[in-house]
Protein backbone atom coordinates (compact mmCIF):
# COMPACT_ATOMS: atom_id res chain seq x y z
CA UNK A 1 0.00 0.00 0.00
CA UNK A 2 2.87 2.34 0.75
CA UNK A 3 4.29 1.86 -2.73
CA UNK A 4 0.88 2.39 -4.29
CA UNK A 5 0.32 5.60 -2.35
CA UNK A 6 3.81 6.90 -3.09
CA UNK A 7 3.58 6.21 -6.83
CA UNK A 8 0.08 7.69 -7.00
CA UNK A 9 1.32 10.90 -5.37
CA UNK A 10 4.20 11.13 -7.84
CA UNK A 11 1.79 10.65 -10.74
CA UNK A 12 -0.54 13.30 -9.36
CA UNK A 13 2.37 15.72 -9.04
CA UNK A 14 3.28 14.85 -12.66
CA UNK A 15 6.84 13.97 -11.72
CA UNK A 16 8.72 12.77 -14.84
CA UNK A 17 9.27 9.02 -14.60
CA UNK A 18 6.87 8.80 -11.65
CA UNK A 19 6.27 5.07 -12.02
CA UNK A 20 9.99 4.29 -12.26
CA UNK A 21 10.76 6.46 -9.24
CA UNK A 22 7.93 4.75 -7.38
CA UNK A 23 9.41 1.32 -8.07
CA UNK A 24 12.88 2.46 -7.01
CA UNK A 25 11.66 4.11 -3.80
CA UNK A 26 9.48 1.15 -2.87
CA UNK A 27 12.40 -1.23 -3.45
CA UNK A 28 14.64 0.82 -1.15
CA UNK A 29 11.96 0.94 1.56
CA UNK A 30 11.26 -2.79 1.19
CA UNK A 31 14.97 -3.63 1.44
CA UNK A 32 15.38 -1.53 4.58
CA UNK A 33 12.29 -3.09 6.17
CA UNK A 34 13.51 -6.57 5.25
CA UNK A 35 16.80 -6.11 7.09
CA UNK A 36 15.14 -4.46 10.09
CA UNK A 37 12.58 -7.28 10.45
CA UNK A 38 15.23 -9.95 10.05
CA UNK A 39 15.16 -13.43 8.57
CA UNK A 40 13.95 -16.82 9.70
CA UNK A 41 16.23 -19.77 10.41
CA UNK A 42 16.10 -20.99 6.82
CA UNK A 43 17.08 -17.55 5.53
CA UNK A 44 13.64 -16.62 4.19
CA UNK A 45 12.19 -13.16 4.71
CA UNK A 46 10.01 -12.68 7.78
CA UNK A 47 8.01 -10.10 5.82
CA UNK A 48 7.28 -12.55 3.04
CA UNK A 49 9.48 -11.17 0.28
CA UNK A 50 10.45 -13.72 -2.35
CA UNK A 51 13.87 -15.30 -1.99
CA UNK A 52 16.61 -13.11 -3.39
CA UNK A 53 14.51 -9.94 -3.47
CA UNK A 54 14.51 -6.86 -1.22
CA UNK A 55 18.18 -7.52 -0.45
CA UNK A 56 21.42 -5.68 -1.10
CA UNK A 57 22.82 -7.25 -4.27
CA UNK A 58 26.04 -9.19 -3.90
CA UNK A 59 27.23 -7.62 -7.14
CA UNK A 60 25.99 -4.98 -9.54
CA UNK A 61 27.29 -6.33 -12.83
CA UNK A 62 27.42 -9.88 -14.18
CA UNK A 63 27.78 -11.53 -17.54
CA UNK A 64 24.53 -13.00 -18.88
CA UNK A 65 24.10 -16.76 -19.07
CA UNK A 66 24.05 -17.97 -22.67
CA UNK A 67 24.12 -21.68 -21.83
CA UNK A 68 20.70 -22.29 -23.40
CA UNK A 69 21.37 -20.24 -26.54
CA UNK A 70 20.59 -22.23 -29.69
CA UNK A 71 19.91 -25.48 -27.84
CA UNK A 72 16.90 -26.53 -29.90
CA UNK A 73 15.48 -30.03 -29.92
CA UNK A 74 12.36 -30.28 -32.05
CA UNK A 75 12.41 -34.06 -32.10
CA UNK A 76 11.95 -34.42 -28.36
CA UNK A 77 8.82 -32.25 -28.48
CA UNK A 78 7.01 -34.84 -30.56
CA UNK A 79 8.50 -37.94 -28.95
CA UNK A 80 7.77 -36.64 -25.46
CA UNK A 81 4.24 -35.38 -26.06
CA UNK A 82 3.20 -37.42 -29.07
CA UNK A 83 2.09 -35.84 -32.34
CA UNK A 84 -1.35 -34.87 -31.07
CA UNK A 85 -0.13 -33.49 -27.76
CA UNK A 86 2.74 -31.61 -29.40
CA UNK A 87 0.49 -30.16 -32.11
CA UNK A 88 -2.05 -28.98 -29.55
CA UNK A 89 0.70 -27.48 -27.41
CA UNK A 90 2.19 -25.60 -30.35
CA UNK A 91 -1.26 -24.38 -31.38
CA UNK A 92 -2.01 -23.23 -27.83
CA UNK A 93 1.28 -21.35 -27.56
CA UNK A 94 0.69 -19.69 -30.93
CA UNK A 95 -2.85 -18.68 -30.00
CA UNK A 96 -1.71 -17.40 -26.61
CA UNK A 97 1.13 -15.35 -28.08
CA UNK A 98 -1.04 -13.88 -30.84
CA UNK A 99 -3.91 -12.77 -28.63
CA UNK A 100 -1.62 -11.57 -25.85
CA UNK A 101 -0.06 -9.34 -28.47
CA UNK A 102 -3.38 -8.21 -29.94
CA UNK A 103 -4.80 -7.41 -26.51
CA UNK A 104 -1.70 -5.44 -25.62
CA UNK A 105 -1.53 -3.59 -28.93
CA UNK A 106 -5.18 -2.53 -28.80
CA UNK A 107 -4.94 -1.39 -25.18
CA UNK A 108 -1.66 0.47 -25.66
CA UNK A 109 -2.76 1.91 -29.00
CA UNK A 110 -5.93 3.31 -27.50
CA UNK A 111 -4.17 4.66 -24.42
CA UNK A 112 -1.58 6.44 -26.58
CA UNK A 113 -4.22 7.86 -28.92
CA UNK A 114 -2.72 6.16 -31.97
CA UNK A 115 -5.86 4.37 -33.17
CA UNK A 116 -7.61 5.80 -36.21
CA UNK A 117 -11.21 7.04 -36.31
CA UNK A 118 -12.44 3.49 -37.02
CA UNK A 119 -10.65 2.05 -34.01
CA UNK A 120 -7.96 0.31 -36.07
CA UNK A 121 -4.24 0.17 -35.33
CA UNK A 122 -2.13 1.69 -38.14
CA UNK A 123 0.51 -0.64 -39.62
CA UNK A 124 -0.72 -3.57 -37.54
CA UNK A 125 0.90 -6.07 -39.90
CA UNK A 126 4.34 -4.65 -39.13
CA UNK A 127 3.69 -4.88 -35.40
CA UNK A 128 2.67 -8.53 -35.66
CA UNK A 129 5.66 -9.32 -37.90
CA UNK A 130 8.12 -7.80 -35.44
CA UNK A 131 6.43 -9.56 -32.53
CA UNK A 132 6.54 -12.90 -34.35
CA UNK A 133 10.22 -12.56 -35.21
CA UNK A 134 11.01 -11.54 -31.63
CA UNK A 135 9.13 -14.55 -30.24
CA UNK A 136 11.03 -16.89 -32.56
CA UNK A 137 14.35 -15.25 -31.68
CA UNK A 138 13.57 -15.52 -27.97
CA UNK A 139 12.86 -19.21 -28.31
CA UNK A 140 16.09 -19.74 -30.24
CA UNK A 141 17.96 -17.94 -27.47
CA UNK A 142 16.43 -20.20 -24.83
CA UNK A 143 14.61 -17.30 -23.19
CA UNK A 144 10.99 -16.88 -22.22
CA UNK A 145 8.67 -15.54 -24.90
CA UNK A 146 9.90 -12.23 -26.28
CA UNK A 147 6.67 -10.44 -27.02
CA UNK A 148 4.86 -7.19 -26.34
CA UNK A 149 3.65 -6.84 -22.77
CA UNK A 150 0.86 -4.73 -21.38
CA UNK A 151 3.35 -3.35 -18.84
CA UNK A 152 4.38 -1.09 -21.73
CA UNK A 153 1.44 1.02 -20.63
CA UNK A 154 3.73 2.35 -17.90
CA UNK A 155 5.84 3.98 -20.60
CA UNK A 156 2.77 5.41 -22.29
CA UNK A 157 1.57 6.78 -18.97
CA UNK A 158 4.94 8.49 -18.59
CA UNK A 159 4.51 10.23 -21.94
CA UNK A 160 6.15 7.82 -24.38
CA UNK A 161 4.66 8.09 -27.87
CA UNK A 162 7.39 7.98 -30.53
CA UNK A 163 9.41 5.27 -32.23
CA UNK A 164 12.55 6.82 -30.77
CA UNK A 165 11.23 6.02 -27.30
CA UNK A 166 10.90 2.37 -28.27
CA UNK A 167 14.46 2.28 -29.63
CA UNK A 168 15.83 3.85 -26.44
CA UNK A 169 13.90 1.38 -24.27
CA UNK A 170 15.22 -1.50 -26.36
CA UNK A 171 18.80 -0.31 -25.95
CA UNK A 172 18.30 0.09 -22.21
CA UNK A 173 16.92 -3.44 -22.03
CA UNK A 174 20.07 -4.62 -23.81
CA UNK A 175 22.27 -2.84 -21.29
CA UNK A 176 20.17 -4.12 -18.38
CA UNK A 177 21.20 -7.69 -19.23
CA UNK A 178 24.52 -6.96 -17.55
CA UNK A 179 22.78 -5.46 -14.50
CA UNK A 180 20.56 -8.46 -13.81
CA UNK A 181 21.90 -8.97 -10.24
CA UNK A 182 20.66 -5.47 -9.41
CA UNK A 183 17.33 -5.86 -11.23
CA UNK A 184 16.72 -9.23 -9.57
CA UNK A 185 16.45 -7.71 -6.08
CA UNK A 186 13.36 -5.67 -7.01
CA UNK A 187 10.46 -7.36 -5.17
CA UNK A 188 7.03 -7.94 -6.63
CA UNK A 189 5.69 -5.58 -3.97
CA UNK A 190 7.55 -2.75 -5.74
CA UNK A 191 6.30 -3.48 -9.24
CA UNK A 192 2.71 -4.32 -8.26
CA UNK A 193 1.77 -0.69 -7.46
CA UNK A 194 2.97 0.36 -10.91
CA UNK A 195 0.80 -2.27 -12.59
CA UNK A 196 -2.20 -1.39 -10.43
CA UNK A 197 -1.92 2.27 -11.39
CA UNK A 198 -1.41 1.42 -15.06
CA UNK A 199 -4.56 -0.69 -14.86
CA UNK A 200 -6.35 2.25 -13.28
CA UNK A 201 -5.26 4.50 -16.13
CA UNK A 202 -6.48 1.97 -18.70
CA UNK A 203 -9.81 1.11 -17.07
CA UNK A 204 -11.34 4.25 -18.56
CA UNK A 205 -11.72 2.28 -21.80
CA UNK A 206 -14.75 0.46 -20.39
CA UNK A 207 -16.82 3.61 -20.80
CA UNK A 208 -17.16 2.65 -24.47
CA UNK A 209 -18.94 -0.60 -23.64
CA UNK A 210 -22.70 -0.50 -24.15
CA UNK A 211 -23.87 -2.18 -20.95
CA UNK A 212 -27.47 -2.03 -22.13
CA UNK A 213 -26.64 -4.60 -24.82
CA UNK A 214 -26.21 -7.94 -23.02
CA UNK A 215 -24.53 -9.82 -25.87
CA UNK A 216 -21.81 -7.15 -25.91
CA UNK A 217 -21.61 -6.28 -22.23
CA UNK A 218 -21.47 -9.83 -20.85
CA UNK A 219 -18.53 -11.02 -23.02
CA UNK A 220 -16.73 -7.78 -22.18
CA UNK A 221 -17.31 -8.40 -18.49
CA UNK A 222 -16.05 -11.99 -18.85
CA UNK A 223 -12.86 -10.70 -20.49
CA UNK A 224 -12.28 -8.08 -17.80
CA UNK A 225 -12.93 -10.60 -15.03
CA UNK A 226 -10.90 -13.55 -16.31
CA UNK A 227 -7.75 -11.72 -17.38
CA UNK A 228 -6.63 -10.99 -13.80
CA UNK A 229 -8.12 -14.17 -12.32
CA UNK A 230 -6.29 -16.45 -14.78
CA UNK A 231 -3.19 -14.24 -15.16
CA UNK A 232 -3.67 -14.43 -18.92
CA UNK A 233 -4.83 -11.96 -21.54
CA UNK A 234 -5.45 -14.87 -23.90
CA UNK A 235 -7.73 -16.73 -21.49
CA UNK A 236 -9.82 -13.63 -20.96
CA UNK A 237 -10.13 -12.84 -24.66
CA UNK A 238 -10.85 -16.48 -25.50
CA UNK A 239 -13.64 -16.79 -22.95
CA UNK A 240 -15.10 -13.50 -24.14
CA UNK A 241 -15.02 -14.57 -27.78
CA UNK A 242 -16.74 -17.85 -26.96
CA UNK A 243 -19.38 -16.09 -24.86
CA UNK A 244 -20.05 -13.53 -27.60
CA UNK A 245 -20.38 -16.12 -30.36
CA UNK A 246 -22.65 -18.45 -28.40
CA UNK A 247 -24.87 -15.62 -27.19
CA UNK A 248 -25.42 -14.54 -30.78
CA UNK A 249 -26.02 -18.13 -31.91
CA UNK A 250 -28.57 -18.85 -29.18
CA UNK A 251 -30.46 -15.74 -30.24
CA UNK A 252 -30.47 -16.92 -33.84
CA UNK A 253 -28.43 -13.90 -34.92
CA UNK A 254 -25.87 -15.93 -36.86
CA UNK A 255 -25.27 -13.30 -39.53
CA UNK A 256 -24.15 -10.76 -36.95
CA UNK A 257 -21.08 -12.88 -36.26
CA UNK A 258 -18.25 -12.56 -38.77
CA UNK A 259 -17.24 -15.92 -40.31
CA UNK A 260 -13.73 -15.41 -38.99
CA UNK A 261 -15.19 -15.09 -35.50
CA UNK A 262 -16.56 -18.63 -35.76
CA UNK A 263 -13.11 -19.86 -36.77
CA UNK A 264 -11.43 -18.05 -33.88
CA UNK A 265 -14.06 -19.30 -31.43
CA UNK A 266 -13.47 -22.87 -32.58
CA UNK A 267 -9.75 -22.29 -32.13
CA UNK A 268 -10.27 -21.09 -28.57
CA UNK A 269 -12.43 -24.10 -27.76
CA UNK A 270 -9.55 -26.30 -28.90
CA UNK A 271 -7.16 -24.09 -26.90
CA UNK A 272 -9.09 -24.58 -23.66
CA UNK A 273 -9.64 -28.29 -24.34
CA UNK A 274 -6.02 -28.93 -25.38
CA UNK A 275 -4.70 -29.85 -21.89
CA UNK A 276 -7.48 -32.40 -21.44
CA UNK A 277 -7.05 -33.84 -24.94
CA UNK A 278 -3.26 -33.96 -24.63
CA UNK A 279 -3.52 -35.63 -21.22
CA UNK A 280 -5.94 -38.23 -22.52
CA UNK A 281 -3.66 -39.05 -25.43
Amino acid sequence: MLGLFLTAVLLKLKVPGAILWGIAATTIIATAANYIAGFSADGSSVLGFAKGTALLPGQILALPDFSTFGRLDFGRVFTGFGWLGASLTIFSVMLSDFFDTMGTVVAIGDQSGMMDEKGNIPRLRRILLVDSLAAAAGGAAGASSVTSYVESAAGIASGGRTGLMVVVVGLLFLVSIFFHPLVAVIPAQATAPALILVGFLMVKLIRRIDFEELDTALPSFVIILLMPLTYSITNGIGAGFIAFTFLKMFQGRFREVHPLMYVVTAGFIVYFAAPVIAGAS
